[in-house]
């Protein structure tokens, strides 16, 4: 059985709200009709199997909804689909188990906040290639995060420009690079031209180190047979790792990607938020996630500690606890990137949150970019307030002694300038 928790939200009866998304959400429709015999319910019709209660509110999610009530019964619903219904297509699940519910008429409120799957889903869906294993064995990184960093501006600078600044980076330490998410291939700088110039750089620093950065390259596309031909690029350049929209290349996109992929592919889920800005309507990412672990993302990103958006700490540790916790096995778990607003200075705070953990990647964008120092210092600042963090050491103390996270502290630390 696949096992659906709703959140819902009326004015009415929770109980009747819930008896209605099992039914028009599998068998039923808005009249009786005659081929839906009890042989068939049994087979393939949605049940309700549990309620549990919350506190009332006394406004509705969707204010529109509400017909004047001052009260808004709330619970949260179990209600199970049978595997023969639905299938292991990730499509079918989200037409028919979460797609329809947000039309039903009679709800101020509903939002998708717990999936369990069958381990059919297992056998039917890839999951990740690379991982957390594979992160840390292509980047060389053992016993601390993969500390990361994105190319910004985001938008505007030259192939060579972009060059140069990577050729800094990767000679002060750092472990992964990316281009930002809204960097794909313009007319100024095309992937093409971003990679002839970018993994000489790399290549170069590997032969002569040992030490491969990982560079991952924007390569979505709407088209995933452009998509698949920007993939090959990046193969055929030496490259191993590539950023991912998600929600701009949907479920067919990722798959298509997945079957074929030699790349490490992080997942950015921009547009992700308009599915669960508000809490009480859309989605819980413990539940999003699911369908592209099971796609194939590598690596997943999360945001983080004292983030520069809207995300507060609390959901970060929840997305942070949902990507990290098997599905099915521990093959099938993503590696947290953490970032948004990230200078180092949340180091301390990100150990406590993730449980001591390391298996991490922490991705700063402004906060290494923007250091005083420049970008070669960003790096050695965010490394020396990891070791401080992992030592207990507080920053300011292991700064004394670390110029680079001195500077660092007196430029970000006010949390404005990253």
């Amino acid at each position: 059985m696949i096992r659906i928790t709703y959140r819902i939200e009326t004015p009415g009866s929770v109980e009747a709200m819930a008896a209605k998304i099992a039914s028009d959400q599998s068998t039923g429709t808005f009249v009786a009709l005659p081929g839906e015999t009890e042989e068939l319910k049994a087979r393939v019709a949605a049940r309700v199997c549990e309620i549990r209660p919350l506190p009332p509110a006394d406004r509705p999610s969707f204010p529109e909804e509400g017909g004047g009530a001052s009260l808004f019964h709330r619970a949260d619903v179990d209600i199970a689909f049978p595997l023969d219904a639905v299938g292991t297509d990730l499509s079918a699940l989200m037409t028919i188990a979460i797609g329809g519910v947000f039309s039903i008429k009679g709800m101020t409120g509903i939002r998708i906040v717990g999936l369990h799957l069958p381990d059919a889903y297992a056998a039917a869906h890839p999951g990740p290639q690379f991982g957390v294993a594979g992160s840390f064995a292509l980047t060389g990184v053992q016993g601390r995060p993969i500390i990361g960093t994105i190319v910004k501006p985001a938008l505007g600078l030259l192939p060579h420009e972009t060059a140069e600044m990577v050729g800094e980076l990767v000679a002060a330490g750092v472990d992964f690079i990316k281009d930002d998410e809204k960097l794909m291939s313009p007319a100024y700088s095309s992937l093409e031209a971003r990679i002839t110039a970018i993994m000489p750089k790399i290549l170069d620093h590997e032969q002569k180190t040992g030490k491969k950065v990982m560079y991952a390259f924007g390569i979505s596309h709407a088209d995933p047979d452009e998509m698949m031909r920007n993939h090959d690029r990046v193969l055929a350049a030496g490259g191993n790792c590539a950023v991912v929209n998600i929600n701009s290349i949907g479920f067919g996109g990722m798959a298509f990607l997945r079957k074929r992929s030699g790349l490490v592919l992080h997942a950015h889920r921009n547009g992700w938020d308009i599915l669960t800005r508000h809490a009480g309507l859309g989605f819980d990412f413990s539940v999003w996630q699911q369908f592209w672990r099971l796609l194939g993302v590598d690596q997943f990103q999360i945001n983080g500690i004292r983030v520069k958006y809207w995300e507060p700490d609390e959901s970060f540790v929840r997305s942070y606890q949902a990507v990290t916790t098997p599905l099915f096995s521990a093959a099938d778990v993503a590696l947290p990137v953490i970032g948004s607003g990230q200078w180092g200075g949340q180091a301390p705070d990100t150990i406590a949150a993730t449980g001591g953990s390391t298996d991490l990647l922490y991705l700063c964008g402004g906060g290494i970019v923007s250091h005083p120092g420049g970008p070669g210092a960003g790096v050695k600042a965010v490394q020396q307030a990891w070791a401080a963090a992992a030592a207990g050491i507080p920053l300011d103390t292991y700064a004394k002694d670390h110029p680079e996270l001195a500077q660092s502290i007196a430029k970000f630390a006010d949390g404005k300038g990253a």
